[in-house]
């Protein structure tokens, strides 16, 4: 039974919606509007709160963000916000509301990553959730959250978890800079994926080809024009320095990824999938403003009286680091930077800020062209929440990327740890009728609270509606009592890897001095300044990875056993499992790597814990860094503060027992779980939910070997899992 969304507050959205300037499909006017608040849950990636001038920090230079700002001063900015250090478990956290010991989904799903590893087609999903009070849900731009590999479902996943309308990328990450421009020169020419200006060794003329084989001649007539290779990427096209139109070279190529600008785009619409080739034009365009385009094009054509959540999913500002067109960075005199290394580290810096300032001005203009805000005779955003029927969230999925981490957070220490620095992130609340809006709201918050949140504003009864265990807290209360005491007395957060086939895992990437297996794959790796050394390594000119036979390195501690055996210094290693927990006050750290042992010749686990103090400070708060570390001279008191969240991390870890054989998350191993493996078994045969650890590990099939698991256990009661906060 749906519990309506509570007192005042649900009375309020309605009267709310009476005046509202977002009609039914968000299009403005005098449209009859739906009475349940819709939701614009609004994500950007890699952007963590050290980057968020709203919260009070940014460093010394900060992305001009003046939209969002604008946003987060009308309404709540919740300032001590965890989420997981990575985006395939964050999303996860706020879209079932469970943290990755209970999705299993601990690190970024790569193409190697199994269905286990992945969001269950049986997971009662945010859209799933709200479908019980009528809602339309919409997703647009990055996915990630199960499929395309290793998923019976393939590209058609977003479907299979709820969403009735997904356009995007299933996979999530953008591809590789293409940096022979769509085959204009050789590979390496050109690092940010364009021709660029003459003064950077381009040209200010040239032809424009397009995939039709139309084409157009630009010319550059002012510098505050972005490059013609640039005007012409971003239109879709290849473009050609130097010529004018005729017969296009016989090089180019149009079926080649280019970062931001050329992706392989799919489009689900009542459960048919098309996947858009890398010719279409509609795959062609800068994501961003793609992304925005889909959202706003859905939002609008919503019919009237009917509520909706639409999920906009930037891509932006995950590497690899291109520039973004100009005319989304109108704040900048002048055209792109184009004399600037898209693979290097300090360009990535300037080059990050820039895609983050344009996703702002995207995110403007979809409130704008959705009626949630005008533009006011300055041209600055004018938003006024009691004028709309739609509750606005903005979040960050994990912590900044460490090269573009700004001052005083920790670059050593960003995203993919479980330091403040990786999991610290952003996240505004605003819409009609919140309490004292402008507010900073300093209680611990968790993503995976979004998901209960979603369900309050939708006025259903999570809990009676959800047949899993969540380990969401209320947020709903900080929206409607500026005294709301803390509802959190702890927050946790986890990282660590995903299941592959044979207990396989992401090869190694030296990045700088320290080796990690956080990226995907090679070109991952690459993306994001690193050197691989797993399968497929490079060995020419300026590669440091040591030939072993072309077979690369399995782990990092094999990258330090052959830096040791030739005489070369060892690498820091990035923890491979990681948990933290903290109250109020403290914060507990627990990193276990597997480390080459050169007095023995062995790799062993090693586990380390660390103790903080750290707080929400602006503009320099305290921070899990090395040299604060309370456990190196615990005192008595410390001591008793470290048993005591200890005591709570390891009562979260324990909280969902394993229920061996149940696949499909009802923790009960009956008949429906082998009429379920019959169906996949027969149908698929692959990586499924139904592929079970076989001697600890699992081969990445759905096989006898899984039935006769089920059948060990069918009856057996499985141990109830809680939820702790």
């Amino acid at each position: 039974m749906n519990k309506r969304f509570p007192s005042a507050l649900a009375a309020s959205f309605v009267l709310a919606s009476l005046a509202a300037c977002d009609g039914g499909g968000g299009g403005g006017g005098s449209e009859p509007v739906a009475s349940s608040p819709n939701i614009l849950f609004v994500i950007m990636d890699d952007v963590g709160i050290d980057q968020m001038r709203a919260f009070g920090y940014g460093g010394a230079t900060p992305p001009h963000m003046p939209n969002m700002e604008t946003v987060a001063h009308a309404g709540l900015r919740f300032h001590n916000t965890w989420s997981m250090p990575e985006c395939s478990p964050g999303r996860a956290a706020f879209f079932v509301g469970q943290y990755p010991h209970r999705t299993n989904i601990r690190q970024a799903i790569g193409p190697q990553d199994l269905a286990s590893s992945q969001l269950s087609p049986f997971a009662m999903t945010a859209p799933k959730l709200l479908k019980k009070a009528n809602y339309e849900s919409g997703l647009f731009g990055k996915f990630h959250l199960a499929g395309p590999e290793n998923n019976e479902a393939g590209h058609s996943t977003p479907a299979l978890l709820g969403w009735d309308y997904f356009y995007g990328w299933v996979g999530g990450l953008p591809g590789s800079v293409d940096t022979s421009a769509g085959g204009v020169a050789p590979e390496g020419t050109y690092s940010c994926g364009f021709v660029p200006s003459a003064a950077a060794g381009g040209a200010e003329t040239g032809a424009c080809y397009k995939a039709d084989n139309s084409c157009t001649v630009i010319q550059r007539t002012s510098l505050v024009q972005d490059p013609p290779g640039l005007q012409c990427l971003d239109s879709g096209g290849i473009f050609v320095p130097h010529q004018t139109c005729g017969t296009p070279p016989s090089t180019l190529n149009f079926t080649r990824e280019n970062g931001y600008y050329v992706s392989p785009l799919v489009i689900i619409e009542d459960g048919r999938v098309e996947e858009v080739a890398l010719s279409d034009p509609r795959a062609r365009r800068y994501r961003t403003r793609l992304e925005t385009d889909a959202a706003i094009e859905w939002i609008k054509s919503r019919p009237a009286g009917r509520p909706w959540m639409a999920t906009v999913s930037y891509s932006a500002a995950h590497t690899p680091w291109q520039q973004p067109p100009g005319d989304l960075v109108p704040h900048i005199d002048g055209a792109v930077n184009d004399g600037l290394d898209c693979k290097g580290s300090v360009a990535g810096r300037i080059i990050q800020n820039r895609m983050t300032e344009a996703l702002d001005t995207e995110f403007g203009r979809l409130l704008v062209e959705t009626g949630l805000a005008t533009h006011g005779d300055d041209g600055q955003l004018v938003y006024e929440p009691a004028a709309t029927n739609t509750v606005i969230v903005i979040v960050g999925d994990n912590g900044t990327l460490a090269g573009a981490v700004k001052q005083p957070f920790e670059a050593s220490q960003a995203k993919g740890t479980v330091y403040q620095t990786g999991v610290w992130t952003p996240l505004i609340v605003a819409g009609p009728d919140i309490a004292e809006p402008g507010r900073s709201v300093e209680h611990m918050v968790n993503m995976v609270d979004l998901y209960r949140l979603f369900g309050e504003i939708a006025g259903i009864d999570v809990d009676a509606e959800n047949p899993h265990t969540i380990d969401s807290a209320p947020m709903l209360p900080y929206l409607q009592n500026p005294e709301q005491p803390s509802i959190r007395n702890i927050n946790f957060a986890m990282a660590g890897f995903n299941d592959q086939a044979n207990g396989g895992s992401n090869g190694p990437c030296v990045i700088s001095t320290s080796c990690t297996q956080i990226p995907t794959t090679k070109s991952v790796c690459e993306d994001n300044q690193g050197e691989w050394w797993g399968p497929g390594y490079n060995t020419g000119p300026g590669s440091t990875v040591i030939d072993n036979g072309g077979v690369g390195y399995e782990i990092c501690a094999d990258v330090n056993r052959a830096l040791y055996k030739n005489g070369r210094s060892m690498l820091n290693i990035l923890p491979e499992d990681s948990a933290t927990v903290r109250d109020a006050k403290y914060k507990l750290v627990r990193n276990s790597t597997r480390q080459y042992r050169p007095e023995t010749d062995t790799i062993e686990w090693e586990t380390v814990e660390e103790l903080y103090e750290i707080d929400q400070a602006v503009p320099r708060p305290l921070l899990d860094t090395p040299d604060r570390n309370l456990l190196a001279a615990a005192t008595p008191e410390v001591q008793q503060v470290y048993e005591r969240l200890k005591a709570q991390m390891e009562n979260i870890l324990a909280s969902n027992p394993e229920c061996r054989g149940d696949g499909n998350l009802d923790r009960e191993v009956n008949g429906r779980d082998l009429e379920e493996w019959s169906r996949i078994a027969n149908a698929w045969g692959l990586s499924s939910v139904y592929d079970f650890k076989i001697n600890g590990v699992f081969d990445g099939l759905t096989n006898s070997l899984d039935a006769a698991v089920i059948q060990e256990n069918l009856g057996k009661p499985c141990p109830p899992s809680y939820a702790v906060y």
